[in-house]
Order: structure tokens, then sequence, then C-alpha cells
């Protein structure tokens, strides 16, 4: 079920959007694992600290500014497809996990009827993959991924599609990255940042940082939501 039927049953004020990587999951490392193949396997170079640099961005920037692989789109495209379905190979082999907290936050706020959707830089075949195997599917309304908007975070674009999934409620953003930060910040939405990827000091331009999502209260996110 996606936004039409949602809208018609929700009763709720404020709605809930979450970036992917770092955020539901723990996925760095497998990233980096898969980033690391494809340097070792197609003799591409990895510049030191790559990967801090390009996280919470989308392939078509981090292939072409952040690694300097090549510029030519077609070329772009292929090497993402390559480094993600070797992500997705690990992610069978090695399986995943949601990060502390985040299965007993989504659970509370599904519960409360708060409408939720997943808005990533990742690809949508990404979060396809993982979903069902950590077992929180329903509790999402809808899906924005990377792959389905023109410009990725730091614009925007994500999370204002996702909101308008839901409905266009007013949006509370969970993120890590802080080009996910500003992202919410553009759209105009709270957004509470999680000290996954970046400690707290680098996050001060989120409205709340927290260690783990289930140290939040409904309230809280709600005021935050609302501007309360």
């Amino acid at each position: 079920m996606e936004a039409g039927d949602y809208k018609m049953r929700s009763t709720s004020t404020w709605c809930a959007l979450f970036d992917w990587d770092g955020v539901v999951i723990d996925s760095s490392a497998l990233h980096a694992a898969s980033w690391d193949w494809m340097g070792a396997t197609y003799g591409l170079p990895l510049p030191e600290g790559h990967f801090r640099r390009g996280f919470g961005m989308k392939n078509e920037r981090i292939i072409p500014e952040v690694l300097g692989w090549t510029r030519d789109p077609a070329e772009i495209a292929r090497w993402a497809a390559i480094k993600e379905r070797r992500y997705r190979e690990l992610v069978v082999e090695q399986g995943i996990e949601p990060l502390p907290g985040v299965t007993e936050w989504i659970h509370r706020l599904h519960e409360a009827g708060v409408p939720c959707a997943i808005a990533s830089s990742t690809e949508r075949a990404n979060i396809e993959c993982v979903l069902d195997r950590i077992g929180i599917r329903p509790c999402f309304q809808a899906i924005v991924a990377g792959d389905e908007v023109e410009r990725g975070k730091p614009a925007p674009d994500i999370f204002l599609r996702a909101a308008e999934k839901l409905g266009t409620l007013p949006s509370l953003v969970f993120e890590d990255a802080l080009v996910g930060i500003e992202a919410a910040r553009s759209a105009g939405m709270a957004v509470v940042a999680v000290t996954t990827t970046h400690p707290a000091a680098e996050l001060v331009h989120a409205d709340r940082v927290v260690d783990r999502l289930d140290s939040l209260t409904l309230d809280a996110a709600a005021a935050l939501a609302l501007r309360v």
C-alpha cells in the first residue's frame, strides 16, 4: 500500500521520513567492502577517505566527483550498477540487521498511526533486498529511492517527494549524513540526526541529535515535526 489509500486512513498530523543507510540499517561495512571489491577487481583508484566523503550521495556524484573514475554518464551508470549488485550479493552472503533501537522506534510510530516513508539516496533494489529480511516492510507506506529523483541530496527533492506520497504532512526527517541534514533543511523540514556516521559535534545543524532512535518519545518527535 502506498500513498493514496493511506492518505484516506491516516489521522496523524505529521509524518516520519527515514534515510536508510546509517539510520535504519548499518550497511557501511558492506558498502565499503563493495567499493573495495570494485577497486581490486577492476583496478580502479580509491582515494583515501573516499567513503566518508561520499556518504549520503548518489553514485552519480560519488563516481565522478569523489572517485574521479569517469564523467561519462553511460560509464557512471555501468560502474554504479556493478557496485550495487556486489553490495546486494554481500547482503545475501553475510546478512544485515537494523541498528539498535530502530525496530522499536519504527513499530512505535506505526502503532501510533504516524505515516512513515523511506527517503534514501540508495537505489530501490538495495532497499527491497533488505526490507523483508528485517521484518519492517508493513511499517512503511512509501519508498522514494535515489534512482527516482533527478537531484540527489543535498537537494531537497527526495524528502519533498516522500512527503508528497504521504499527503504532504509536516515531516520529521531521520538522517545520519551531512548532505541529508542539508537536504532536510532545504525542504523546510525538522531533522533528527543519528550519531552512526558522524559524531554529535558535527551534527550541529540538526534539530536534535541522538545515539539511537528509541531514545525519542512520540510527543518529542511530534513537537519537532510540528515546530511546537
